[in-house]
Order: structure tokens, then C-alpha cells, then sequence
């Protein structure tokens, strides 16, 4: 009788991960409308998807709300007003190599350039990562600005996607912050428990659980048909080494900007032990602004979500300003819009 087939571990899938368009569109039905979808030059910013999670999209539907999210688009190459390659003031922040350094409290790690899937609308797209990452020459640099800051009580890891490194390279980076006494929270933002939820594996549940400091994982889903049953798995192992869950989602013309889609998802998140955190006004990163929903939409959206959700269910609609000391709310004062209240 032969054996059960193991596993593969997430090392390989990330590496048989989608990288040609054409490939991607082969395997959706949609090569016949591959020169209507794809644009005719090269945007700079490559595909990246895992094959697990293009699986999840529809075939047959070049408006599929997943694919839309990584094929590339010609709508990418015009400039429009306003979008910059720095959309959200992240060179201005640098305060050693690859410590960004915002808001009170909280310094985050660009831990490193890799993903393991290329969103279109990423802030960092133009991101100089081969200059700036907190991994380089074994997080010196980043270890010796937050043992110097006794305001940093939380580090958050982002990138590229933090996960993407080694578990025994998180370790390294662990170690050292649990020997800075004024350290006490490790918050992560990650996409791989999403698009590539084999990366929750055992030496990564084991690492996390015996880490002696407060610890948050924050997703990044944003629409219901992310979520199949290999994410609600890799949440649940997360929660077990525990790790409190949020999500912030993006809100994105064409994928979730529809209450019923963005209820649906917070449902959804919730199955998996997830509670919404953020919905993101686009951040305004040049290739992305076919994506921007404008601000009265917006409203209009979050304001459904309370009629039928309850309000743990219910994600704060935020805009990151360049500058400010916090992310900004969306609220309607009046006839017009305001950004007010800013949270911490």
C-alpha cells in the first residue's frame, strides 16, 4: 500500500509560485483575452501569485476580484495627479536602515523586500528595499535604534512580507528584542496566512508560541473568497500560539467596494477568529489610482456595514497622511467630508 503523500512545504510552493501573465490567464480560460487584459509594455512591477491562491479565483471571469488584485493592468503606466512613488511619506520616516519610525510608541521593521504575491495596489511598490531592509547585516542597525528609543514599547515587522523570511531568521530578530526591556509587543503584518497558509507550518507554530512577548498578527484580506478552509486553518494555529488576530483591508474600486462584499468578509474573517481592524482609503501609490474609491462611496459603504453588522464586525475607514502622528478616520460632519479624530 503506498504511503500518504506529504505535505509540501510552503518553501517549495512559494517557488512554484505564478510569474508569467500568460500562464496565469492559461490557467483561468482567459488566454483568448489576453491581449485585451494585459498591457502592451512592461509596467515595472511583476506578477507574483501563488498557484493556491489563483486557484480560488473564478475561471472564465477576467473581472474576478482576486485576479484583479495581481494582473498586471495598462492602467498602471498613465501618470495621474497625486499618486507619487512614496504615497505615504515612508523615506521621510527612515530613522536607521530599514526602521520606520511614525507614530508614538511603535517603530516597524521593513524586514524585507519579498512577497509572495505582488498586489497592484501596494504602497511600496517603488520601495528602494535593496537599500532599506532591517534585516541586513543581522538587524544591527535595527536592534541598536530600538534599544536606544525607551519610547518603543511595539515593534511591528512588515516589508515585503515579513513571513516570507525563515522562521529561524524570525527567531534571530526575537531573541533580541526580548533582551530590550521596554519592548513588551511584537505585531506582524503578513499576506501569507491568506495566499499562502502552508507558511503557518509546525516550526513556525512552535516558535510563535514560546515567544515570551505579547504578540498580534495582522492580515491582509480583502474579499471573502480569500478565506477557504486552508486559511481558516492557518488562523486557527496562529490563535493557538496566541497570537490576536486582525485584518486591515484595502478598500479597491472593482474588488470589495460593495457592502455586501465587505460584510461578507468580516463574517468570513470572523469564522477564522479574525476581528476587522482597518478598511484603507488607497493609499495614492503611482500605478494604482484605477483603484481609488472616492471618500463619499466610502462613507456610504461603512455606514451600511453598521446597519447589519455588529460593531466588532464593523472595520474603521482610515487614511494614512503622510506626516501625521496616526492613521486619519473618514466621517461625515456634515454636507461635506472631514478627516478628524485621529486614532492612536
Amino acid at each position: 500500500m503506498p504511503l500518504p503523500a506529504q505535505p509540501r512545504r510552503w518553501q517549495q510552493l512559494w517557488r512554484e509560485a505564478i510569474t508569467d501573465p500568460l500562464e496565469l490567464l492559461a490557467l483561468l480560460g482567459l488566454s483568448a483575452r489576453a491581449a485585451d487584459l494585459l498591457p502592451a509594455t512592461d509596467t515595472g512591477f511583476p506578477l507574483r501569485v501563488p498557484r493556491g491562491f489563483a486557484a480560488r479565483m473564478r475561471p472564465g471571469d477576467p473581472a474576478d476580484p482576486l485576479l484583479l488584485q495581481v494582473l498586471p493592468q495598462a492602467a498602471e503606466l498613465g501618470d495621474v495627479p497625486g499618486f507619487t512613488r512614496d504615497a505615504v511619506g515612508d523615506l521621510d520616516a527612515r530613522a536607521a536602515n530599514g526602521v520606520l519610525h511614525k507614530y508614538e510608541g511603535r517603530a516597524l521593521l521593513v524586514a524585507t523586500g519579498s512577497c509572495a504575491v505582488n498586489c497592484r495596489y501596494c504602497f511600496r511598490r517603488h520601495f528602494p528595499y535593496a537599500e532599506e531592509t532591517a534585516a541586513a547585516n543581522r538587524w544591527r542597525s535595527a536592534i541598536g535604534h530600538l534599544r536606544a528609543d525607551a519610547s518603543v514599547s511595539e515593534v511591528i515587522l512588515s516589508g515585503g512580507d515579513p513571513l516570507s523570511l525563515s522562521t529561524p531568521k524570525l527567531a534571530e530578530l526575537a531573541d533580541a528584542l526580548v533582551s530590550i526591556p521596554h519592548v513588551r509587543r511584537l505585531r506582524i503584518h503578513t499576506r501569507l496566512p491568506v495566499v499562502l497558509p502552508e507558511r503557518i507550518d509546525a516550526e513556525f507554530r512552535d516558535w510563535l508560541a514560546a515567544l515570551p512577548l505579547q504578540k498580534i498578527v495582522v492580515l491582509h484580506a480583502n474579499h471573502p473568497a480569500e478565506i477557504d478552509a486552508h486559511v481558516i486553518e492557518a488562523c486557527t494555529t496562529l490563535r493557538a500560539a496566541g497570537a490576536v488576530l486582525l485584518n486591515q483591508a484595502v478598500l479597491l474600486g472593482g474588488v470589495n467596494d460593495d457592502a455586501d462584499v465587505l460584510a461578507r468578509l468580516s463574517e468570513r474573517l470572523l469564522e477564522g477568529g479574525v476581528l476587522p481592524y482597518y478598511l484603507h482609503q488607497l493609499d495614492r501609490v503611482a500605478g494604482a489610482a484605477h483603484f481609488e474609491v472616492d471618500d463619499a462611496r466610502a462613507l456610504d459603504l461603512v455606514e451600511a456595514l453598521r446597519t447589519r453588522l455588529p460593531g466588532y464586525l464593523v472595520p474603521k475607514l482610515v487614511r494614512e497622511i503622510a506626516g501625521e502622528p496616526s492613521k486619519t478616520p473618514l466621517q461625515r460632519i456634515d454636507a461635506s467630508m472631514e478627516m478628524t479624530a485621529r486614532i492612536r
